[in-house]
C-alpha cells in the first residue's frame, strides 16, 4: 500500500532522495518497500507488523492533514508528530509509532529521521510531562482468581473457555499471543495428574526455540473438561464461541481480553483495568509473596531480562523490603 507522502511525490512529479544522497522517483521507493516485504516475509511476528503498518498509517495521514512529508520525513516532522501525538496518546504508544517510522524509513532507504536532534528532544518533553511509567494492567492474583473462576462455574460453554483459558494463563504465566496459540498437540499430562505444555514461540523467542511450562492438577482438570464439553482433539485449544455455542476458528489475543473481562465483571471486581495480562502481573506477584526468588518468577514467565518483573512486583518488593524491615526491628506499629 503506498504511503499519503509518496502518493502526493507522484502528484507533483517530485524526486525523493534516498539516504546515499541521489534521487529517486516515488516509483522506486515503492519498488524498495515491496523488495523489503518480501526479503522480510516471516521474520517478524504478525503483530510486529501490524503495529507498523497502523502507525505509519497514522503518520501519513498525520503529515497529509498537515501538509508535511512522510516518506521522507524530516526530524522536524516527527518532532512536530510527537508533539502533537502527546496531547492525546500514551507515552508507550508514542515511542512505538517513533520505531514504525524508523522501520519503514530504512526499508524504504531513506535516512532515519527519528535519530535527529530534533526527535530526541520532542521524546524528551514527552518523558518530563508524562513521565516514562507505564500504565500497568490490574492483577489477577489467587484471591481474585477464585472468585472469577466461581463466575465460570455454571456449565456454560463459553464459561468453560473462559475458566480453562484463565487456569492455563495463572499456571504459565502466558502472554495472551502465547496463550491463544496452544494447541492440544502441546499439552502432556503426568502421573500426578499435572501437566506441561509447550509454548512454541514469544515476544522473547522470535526464532521458536520453545519453552515448557507448568500446568497444576487443579488447571489440567479444567482444562480437559473444556476440551471434552468441545470436543476438540487437535488443533487451537482456545477458540471463539458464538451465541449458539458453535466452534470458531482459533481466539484472537484481543479475546483474551474480553474473557477476563466478562468474568470479572460478573465477580463484581473492577475490569476497567483487566488485561490479557493480568494474570501474568497477579501470578509474579503472587510468586513474590510466598518467597520466590526474581530467578524463579523470570523462568516461569519466560522473562529474559528482571526489569518487568521487579515493575510487576514492586510493591510486594516494597513490603519486604530494608524499610519494613527497620520498622519491624524498631517496633513500629
Amino acid at each position: 500500500m503506498k504511503g499519503a507522502a509518496v502518493n502526493e511525490a507522484e502528484q507533483k512529479g517530485l524526486m525523493l532522495k534516498h539516504a546515499g544522497g541521489s534521487l529517486i522517483t516515488p516509483e522506486e521507493v515503492e519498488g524498495r518497500l515491496a523488495e523489503y516485504a518480501q526479503q522480510a516475509r516471516g521474520a517478524f511476528s504478525d503483530n510486529t507488523v501490524r503495529a507498523w503498518r497502523n502507525d505509519n498509517r497514522l503518520f501519513s495521514s498525520w503529515c497529509v492533514s498537515h501538509g508535511h512529508h512522510a516518506l521522507p520525513a524530516s526530524g522536524e516532522t516527527v518532532a512536530a508528530f510527537v508533539d502533537a501525538m502527546a496531547m492525546s496518546h500514551a507515552p508507550a504508544s508514542i515511542r512505538r509509532y517513533i520505531a514504525s517510522i524508523s522501520a519503514m524509513h530504512k526499508a524504504a532507504g531513506f535516512d532515519n529521521p527519528c535519530a535527529a536532534q530534533e526527535v530526541k528532544l520532542a521524546v524528551k518533553r514527552l518523558n518530563r510531562e508524562k513521565g516514562t511509567r507505564q500504565r500497568q494492567a490490574s492483577p489477577i492474583n489467587r484471591p481474585v482468581f477464585d472468585r472469577l473462576i466461581e463466575q465460570g462455574d455454571n456449565g456454560q460453554f463459553r464459561d468453560a473457555r473462559d475458566v480453562a483459558m484463565l487456569a492455563i494463563s495463572y499456571d504459565t504465566l502466558c502472554r495472551r499471543s502465547e496463550l491463544v496459540a496452544i494447541n492440544v498437540e502441546d499439552i502432556e499430562e503426568v502421573g500426578d495428574g499435572s501437566g506441561t505444555v509447550l509454548i512454541r514461540r514469544s515476544k522473547t523467542d522470535q526464532e521458536g526455540a520453545g519453552a515448557v511450562r507448568y500446568l497444576a492438577p487443579d488447571s489440567m482438570r479444567t482444562l480437559k473438561e473444556w476440551l471434552a464439553l468441545a470436543k476438540i482433539t487437535e488443533g487451537a485449544v482456545f477458540r471463539g464461541v458464538d451465541n449458539a455455542n458453535r466452534l470458531n476458528k482459533r481466539l484472537s489475543a484481543q479475546g483474551v481480553a474480553r474473557a477476563f473481562k466478562r468474568l470479572a465483571d460478573r465477580a463484581g471486581v473492577d475490569a476497567a483495568q483487566i488485561s490479557g495480562h493480568s494474570c501474568r502481573v497477579g501470578a509474579a506477584q503472587d510468586m513474590v509473596n510466598v518467597g520466590l526468588g526474581l530467578p524463579d518468577v523470570m523462568q516461569a514467565g519466560g522473562w529474559k531480562t528482571p526489569a518487568m518483573v521487579a515493575r510487576y512486583t514492586e510493591r510486594q518488593a516494597a513490603q519486604r523490603g530494608a524499610a519494613r524491615k527497620l520498622a519491624t526491628l524498631q517496633n513500629r506499629e
